[in-house]
């Protein structure tokens, strides 16, 4: 199993590890990663890792089971062998473009507090999928509502429950086509707001800004009708 630093500190830029495996696939697995696995709809991050005699290019990252994570380089290279210990390196600008656009989708759901069936995340723009058989009459009043939320500059944090808890409190879960992973006991839950002032809470494993204001504006892109019952919303990072 791989330690997820990501988790504890979405800042951290760099960090040592050690190697403790290779996939087939010629991915590297480290005891301790900063780098953010594909999933969820968050992409992997990229970066680079350096060792005595080496170095490479990290494309993304992805899930490896039991909870490990495999970095991919972004070319062929002789890999760092099992128990050498490397620095590993973050590409900062992707990633907290990354946390801006999740936060922000945690913030559409607040101010559309309708199920999500889907979502996805770029360094640019992000998109959740509603269950919602009319769109929203006017986009610009969405759009205005959303960023008087994100400029309310609430704190970003997190807490750990059971998945006993999560059970007994299903109405945490917004997300319908993506259930919080399980299998370890426990379930990560982000909040924003305080205890006096909750604007969400919800079930999630990425990565995000400490405070709302640190997403900047947001401008609603598209709105899309993708079945029924479906519409798909875009925003985009201003």
């Amino acid at each position: 199993m791989t330690e997820h630093l990501f988790q504890d500190d979405a800042y951290l830029r760099d960090a040592s590890a050690t190697v403790t495996g290779h996939t087939q696939e010629g991915g590297i697995i480290l005891d301790r990663s900063i780098f953010y696995p594909n999933g969820g709809g968050q992409p992997g991050d990229s970066g680079s890792i350096a060792w005595a005699g080496g170095s490479l290019r990290i494309a993304t990252a992805v899930k490896a089971g039991q909870g490990a994570i495999a970095l991919v380089p972004a070319e062929p290279h002789a890999l760092p062998a099992v128990g050498t210990v490397l620095q590993q390196a973050i590409d900062w600008e992707r990633r907290h473009r990354h946390m801006r656009v999740h936060t922000a989708l945690h913030l559409l759901s607040v101010v559309l507090p309708l199920p999500v069936t889907g979502g996805q995340i770029s360094s640019e723009r992000g998109r959740l999928d509603f269950l919602m058989p009319e769109p929203p009459e006017d986009r610009a009043a969405l759009e205005e509502a959303l960023n008087d939320v994100i400029e309310r500059d609430d704190p970003v944090t997190d807490e750990w429950i059971t998945e006993a808890a999560l059970d007994a409190d299903p109405g945490l879960v917004k997300t319908m086509s993506v259930r919080p992973p399980r299998g370890v006991g426990r379930i990560r839950l982000v909040r924003i707001g305080d205890a006096d002032r909750q604007i969400d809470l919800q079930p999630c494993g990425g990565t995000h800004v400490a405070r709302t204001a640190e997403i900047g504006r947001i401008r609603i892109g598209r709105i899309e009708n993708k079945g029924k019952q479906n519409r798909r919303v875009h925003l985009h990072l201003d």
